[in-house]
């Protein structure tokens, strides 16, 4: 008599998160999704809740502002920057951005993630200067 083995396949449904429902839906994109043990991110930019930009001429800030939303995110996944594996900045101004990024260090205590550090034109709002995007993997 020969035995099958059975395979059990688990579907895995996407679970998607937004920060700002009403922002979100009107530029058509989601903050966060997690498949599985996987997190995407959108990219953070400094806004408030009405999407305004904020710290209008001071990329630190906006840095700082950026973390502060990504971290509520990861919040609502029960993750923390020890999670994130991936970590990409665009910036406007890269020289600015690099007498900044020491700041880095107070958000990545335990390992500082893979990522790339951009250079571009411009970003979706003209005031925004710094736009930063994760990805993480949360063991279950």
């Amino acid at each position: 008599m020969k035995h099958e083995k059975e395979t059990i396949v688990k579907i895995e449904r996407p679970e998607y998160f937004l920060l700002r429902p009403d922002i979100e839906k009107a530029y058509g994109y989601s903050h966060a999704v997690k498949i599985g043990s996987s997190i995407k991110i959108s990219g953070a930019v400094s806004m408030d809740d009405q999407g305004n930009p904020t710290a209008i001429g001071d990329l630190g800030q906006q840095m700082k502002n950026c973390y502060a939303d990504l971290e509520k995110i990861l919040k609502h996944f029960n993750c923390s920057f020890d999670d994130v594996v991936v970590e990409n900045i665009f910036t406007t101004n890269m020289p600015l951005f690099l007498e900044n990024a020491a700041y880095r260090n107070k958000i990545y205590t335990k390992h500082f993630p893979t990522g790339s550090w951009l250079g571009v034109k411009e970003l979706a709002i003209p005031e925004f200067m710094i736009e930063i995007e994760l990805e993480v993997h949360k063991s279950e």
